[in-house]
């Protein structure tokens, strides 16, 4: 830790916000003594507690960093997304919620077995699995680079810090301690944005007026361009991704289900989600308007900008040279806390995956204290492997692996939105035509990926699969649309060339309204 660029006060305030999370886990520690309560909490969470949580989880370091990056370099357009969600929720909560909680005990993916067979739990499993596990391995690398680079902290120790945060938080206190931890950092992180906007604001000359007028003036605020086109960056784009991304998000991710469960009720659990969401476009938007500020803030003071620094440093920039003693530890405090309440959720929910998706199914006979150890190995096994895939990175610079796990991930995991919209709004559709519609997804998105992505030999740029005037040309944003239109397309007319599979209706939305008009 030799040569840190923090004020002793600030490195006071950071290590207090390490300490914290250790306290948290060992009070409730002594309560893990079950699946129920480990993953779920006996279902008692308190539902303005899980709504926090929610908001903590889907706020990420990279969010910290990547939206005032953003702010700075371009406008609002990446914004849309986040504000699709609310609508969209708004439209499926109702009765997705009450759904979930009626027919899954703990994972997510339950629901897809019953409604389309094992195979479809296995897919939709692994693909969660895939996509967690490679983002943890990701935040611990990013979170370390950024501290290193901010305040002098060494990267790979910064790694081995965080991971036995993490592991210890999710191991001795289950979903209960992150939910309470997330509780904690959820109000740590708004609480160091809004300080940082405040000081952007007070150094600015003339305020928040000269910082609207600079922003307007040089295109920095709206959320265009609006040309109907998919091609490259539009609002349509990001209006459509946000709408899959919602869908995906609070349909059928684990993370976000698993606190439906931890809800007290079903209104409860509405409630929690619909908190959870609204708390946090605001949030996001406060970190965009972080960057328009800062942009603002270098406009009129040119010369305190690095010549040729990344957009997504300027925000660090300003935190290490202009934030007083004290808030750069808060500010610090809340992007370490940021990384540790989403990776503590992606631990816990990874470790129920394995236990109720895999472990329970081939041991069946298994013992609750068997169970319960499997789940705590899950959680270690999975934690260092995490770390060291973080500490890999910083041997290669981050690059190499991580575009080949997520390149991967979006070939094998696409189309899990449509299969959500598949098994809820439609009677019609069965395991069959599914297993078709998986299969048409995975080739496109493979065909999408491989024609529009480039690798480098020697000083040329060779497409990885070119097809002419064949490949794949609309935003890899698309993707994100795509995959699941095609599944969900596929999949329901492929479902009339095969037995319709009777008794599903319960799982449906026409199902669940028929109950509820009883």
């Amino acid at each position: 830790m030799a040569g840190l660029k923090v004020h002793i006060i600030d490195f006071i305030i950071i290590i207090g916000s390490l300490i914290v999370p250790f306290f948290i886990s060992l009070k409730l520690s002594g309560k893990q003594n079950n699946l129920s309560k480990y993953f779920t909490a006996g279902g008692k969470l308190p539902s303005w507690a899980i709504g926090i949580s929610i908001l903590a989880t889907l706020i990420s370091s990279v969010t910290f960093l990547a939206y005032p990056g953003e702010g700075f370099s371009s406008n609002w357009i990446l914004l849309v997304q986040g504000l699709m969600v609310p609508v969209t929720l708004i439209l499926i909560i109702g009765f997705v919620v009450p759904l979930y909680r009626k027919a899954i005990k703990i994972s997510a993916y339950e629901y897809f077995e019953k409604r389309f067979g094992f195979f479809a739990r296995l897919y939709s499993s692994l693909g969660f699995f895939l996509a967690h596990f490679s983002k943890m391995g990701t935040v611990f690398f990013l979170i370390a680079l950024a501290f290193s680079k901010m305040a002098g902290f060494n990267t790979s120790e910064m790694i081995w810090i965080i991971g036995i945060i993490v592991i210890f938080i999710t191991l001795l206190g289950g979903i209960e301690a992150v939910v309470w931890l997330d509780v904690f950092q959820g109000f740590l992180l708004v609480g160091g944005g809004i300080a940082s906007l405040l000081i952007i604001i007070a150094s600015t000359n003339g305020g928040i007026g000269t910082i609207w007028d600079i922003a307007v003036e040089n295109g920095k605020t709206g959320f265009g361009p609006y040309d109907i086109s998919f091609t490259k960056l539009t609002f349509l784009v990001m209006v459509l991704n946000g709408i899959f991304y919602a869908i995906q998000k609070y349909g059928t991710d684990q993370t976000i289900i698993q606190r439906y469960l931890a809800a007290k009720s079903d209104k409860a659990a509405v409630k929690a989600s619909l908190m959870g969401v609204l708390l946090s476009v605001p949030v996001w938007a406060l970190f965009m308007f972080i960057g328009t500020a800062l942009f603002a803030y270098y406009h009129v003071n040119p010369a305190e900008l690095p010549e040729g620094i990344r957009p997504d440093a300027v925000f660090p920039q300003f935190i290490m040279t202009k934030l007083p003693v004290g808030v750069v530890g808060l500010v610090l405090a809340a992007l370490l806390a940021a990384a540790i309440s989403s990776l503590d959720s992606d631990l816990n929910c990874l470790s129920a995956i394995c236990v109720e998706d895999y472990y329970i199914r081939f041991k069946p006979s298994s013992t609750e204290k068997q169970r319960m150890f499997f789940s705590r190995l899950i959680v270690i096994l999975a934690g260092f492997a995490s770390i060291f895939i973080a500490l890999y990175y910083t041997k290669i610079g981050g690059e190499g692996v991580l575009g080949i796990i997520f390149t991967l991930y979006s070939i094998f995991s696409g189309g899990i939105a449509g299969m959500f919209l598949l098994g809820i709004f439609t009677k019609r559709a069965n395991k069959q035509g599914l297993y078709v519609g998986i299969a048409a997804s995975v080739l496109f998105t493979a065909y999408a990926v491989l024609t529009s992505t480039k690798f480098e030999i020697g000083e040329k740029s060779v497409l990885l699969l070119d097809f002419g005037n064949f490949n794949f040309t609309h935003h890899k944003m698309m993707l994100g649309v795509y995959s699941h239109v095609v599944l969900f397309v596929v999949a329901y007319f492929a479902s009339f060339l095969f037995k319709n599979k009777q008794g599903t209706d319960a799982l449906t939305y026409y199902g669940w309204k028929k109950k509820m008009a009883v």
